[in-house]
C-alpha cells in the first residue's frame, strides 16, 4: 500500500478553507502550501539550502524541460531528481502537458498523443501519456501528474468536450502505465469555463481513483471571475479525503480565493519571475525596486518580513543591484518574495484553525492594497 495519505486537521467554520497534513511517503507538509517553481531542477537564481531556508515544502520541476535537458536518462543515472539537485525535500514533476500547448508550435493532436517540435531545436518530438509517466518515473519525483491537453481559452464547448474526453482516456492510459509504488500520480480535471464538463471530468477522474486531483485549465487567459468559476466547478466533485491542487495560481488574491474554496497547493512561476524585474511582494503592496526613490532609502525591505533579504540588506542597496544588472539582486528578491508567499499560507493555516478565515482573507487585501493583478 502506498504511503501517500491526507489528514484533515481542521475545516473553516464559515467556508471550504482547510488544515491538512499530507503525509508523501514519509515526508510530512502542512497544507495550503505554496510551492515553489523549479522547471529545469532549479529554481533560478537559488540553492537547495536557500528553498529550504525559507521554508519550503514540496518543490516543482518539470517532466518537458528535463526530457529535452539533460534527458531522464541522466537523471536516472544520478539516483533520481531528489540526488540529482541535492534536494531531499519532496518534489512534484508537471506531466509536461503545458509546455506541449504553450511552447510548440504546429503541434498535432492524435489520439496515441502529441507530435510537436522542441522549442529549443525544432526537432520533432512526441509524447504520449504513457511515455509522460515513464519520464516521470525515471525522473523519480515523489508526485507525478497525468498527461493532458491545456485547453486553450476561449475554446467553443463541442472542442472542449472532445479534448475533456481525450484527456480522460489519456488520464487511464497513464495510470496503466504508471508502475512507481513509491511516486504518486494525480489526475487532472479540465472542462474549460463549461459547468457538466468540469464536473463530468472530475467524476471520472475520481472513479479511477487517483491520489491526488489537480484543477487544470486555469491562468491560461480567462479572467479573474471565470477563473473561479472553473475552481469551484471542478472543486466540489472531488473526494475530501485527497489533496486538491490548483495548477499555475501564484497571485496573492488568487491564493487567498483558492484555499476559501478548499484548495490545498498551489505553484506559480509568479513570484520568482518578477522579482528578476526589479517587482518585490511586500506588506504595503507591490514595489519596483529598480524606482529612483529607493536609491537612498536604507530601511529595510520590509519590515514585516523575516528572510534573509529583508534581515540584512536595504531598499537602497537592492537598488543599486539592479542598476548595475548584478544577480546577486535576482537572488534576493527571489528569496523574499517566496518567502512572503510561503509565510502567507503559513498565516492562512492559523487562521483557518482558529475559525477565522474569512476575516483574515479581507485583512490581507485590506492592509495590503493589492492592485487587480494581486501582486
Amino acid at each position: 500500500m502506498k504511503n501517500f495519505s491526507l489528514n484533515i486537521l481542521k475545516k473553516d467554520n464559515q467556508s471550504n478553507a482547510r488544515v491538512c497534513e499530507l503525509n508523501i511517503f514519509g515526508k510530512i507538509v502542512k497544507t495550503p502550501i505554496f510551492m515553489p517553481v523549479g522547471t529545469l531542477a532549479t529554481v533560478k537564481f537559488l540553492s537547495p539550502e536557500d528553498i529550504k531556508k525559507i521554508g519550503s515544502g514540496i518543490i516543482l520541476s518539470n517532466t518537458y524541460h528535463l526530457w529535452l535537458r539533460p534527458g531522464e536518462d541522466i537523471v536516472a543515472a544520478a539516483g533520481g531528481i531528489h540526488k540529482f539537485m541535492n534536494y531531499d525535500g519532496p518534489i512534484l514533476t508537471d506531466s509536461g502537458g503545458f509546455q506541449v500547448f504553450s511552447l510548440s508550435d504546429n503541434r498535432q493532436i492524435k489520439e496515441e498523443g502529441v507530435h510537436f517540435k522542441s522549442h529549443l531545436d525544432g526537432s520533432k518530438l512526441f509524447l504520449s501519456p504513457e511515455k509522460a509517466i515513464n519520464i516521470q518515473e525515471k525522473i523519480a519525483s515523489d508526485i507525478a501528474m497525468s498527461f493532458d491537453e491545456c485547453i486553450p481559452y476561449p475554446s467553443s464547448y463541442e472542442y472542449v468536450k472532445n479534448s475533456v474526453e481525450r484527456t480522460l482516456r489519456w488520464a487511464k492510459r497513464g495510470k496503466d502505465a504508471h508502475t512507481k509504488h513509491n511516486q504518486a500520480l494525480f489526475g487532472i480535471v479540465q472542462g474549460g469555463e463549461y459547468e457538466d464538463l468540469r464536473k463530468y471530468c472530475a467524476e471520472k477522474l475520481v472513479a479511477m481513483d487517483f491520489d491526488g486531483y489537480s484543477i487544470g485549465g486555469t491562468s491560461v487567459g480567462e479572467d479573474k471571475e471565470t477563473m473561479l468559476k472553473m475552481v469551484e466547478y471542478s472543486i466540489k466533485y472531488l473526494p475530501e479525503n485527497k489533496p486538491r491542487y490548483l495548477m499555475g495560481v501564484g497571485a496573492v488574491n488568487d491564493i487567498l480565493e483558492g484555499i476559501e474554496r478548499g484548495v490545498d497547493m498551489f505553484d506559480c512561476v509568479l513570484p520568482t519571475r518578477i522579482a528578476r524585474h526589479g517587482t518585490l511582494m511586500t506588506s504595503k503592496g507591490r514595489i519596483n525596486i529598480k524606482k529612483s526613490i529607493y536609491k537612498n532609502d536604507f530601511s529595510p525591505l520590509d519590515p514585516e518580513c523575516d528572510c534573509e533579504t529583508c534581515n540584512n540588506y536595504t531598499k537602497a542597496y537592492l537598488n543599486h543591484l539592479f542598476r548595475c544588472n548584478e544577480g546577486l539582486g535576482s537572488r534576493l528578491l527571489s528569496i523574499h518574495n517566496l518567502r512572503f508567499l510561503i509565510n502567507l499560507v503559513n498565516q492562512a493555516r492559523e487562521a483557518i484553525l482558529n475559525n477565522r478565515y474569512l476575516e483574515f482573507k479581507k485583512e490581507i487585501l485590506t492592509k495590503y492594497n493589492f492592485d487587480h493583478r494581486g501582486f
